[in-house]
């Protein structure tokens, strides 16, 4: 399988990446932790199949020193015991918003009370951006087949935004 479009090629990606990128810097710098955003990050790519996206978030998440125990069983969570409950309140945060077709109700009265519990209002922002944001990238990622595997940590750190 073949990428469709580099859409990074394009004037009109380019510009729409700029924005998107940008937009992304109010979540990575609020106090919601880094590594909450990659588990959930991980957790809705692996669910949209999004190729590049897990491998950004499974490779970031290596690099910054998580195990491959906590990284592998992101896909199980539920059954598995190396999450915090704040982390398991984000990741059911993070699947309820993105299963929106599946679950009729959408986000759960139990889950946003367990959110509630764990985060204060701008964190919550964060978490509810974030499950925003990272369905819009694996939508683009799927869309135009952009693969995985070649993601390297730290790769766009000296891009221009």
């Amino acid at each position: 399988m073949e990428p469709r479009i580099n859409l990074s090629a394009n004037e009109i990606g380019a510009e729409f990446f700029k924005r998107f990128g940008n937009a992304s810097l109010v979540i990575l710098e609020s106090t919601l932790p880094k590594v909450t955003q990659d588990l959930m990050m991980l957790r809705v790519s692996q669910i949209n199949g999004c190729g590049w996206c897990t491998d950004v978030h499974s490779k970031d998440l290596a690099h910054v020193g998580e195990s491959t125990v906590r990284i592998n069983l992101v896909a199980a969570w539920r059954e598995s015991t190396v999450f915090t409950e704040a982390e398991r309140a984000a990741l059911a945060l993070a699947e309820e918003g993105t299963r929106l077709a599946d679950a009729h109700h959408g986000v759960s009265d139990e889950t946003w009370t367990a959110v509630r519990k764990h985060y204060d209002d701008d964190q919550i922002a964060a978490l509810v951006a974030l499950v925003a944001q990272i369905n819009a990238a694996n939508r683009l990622g799927v869309i135009v087949r952009q693969q995985g595997g070649s993601y390297q940590p730290g790769m766009f750190a000296n891009s221009s935004n």
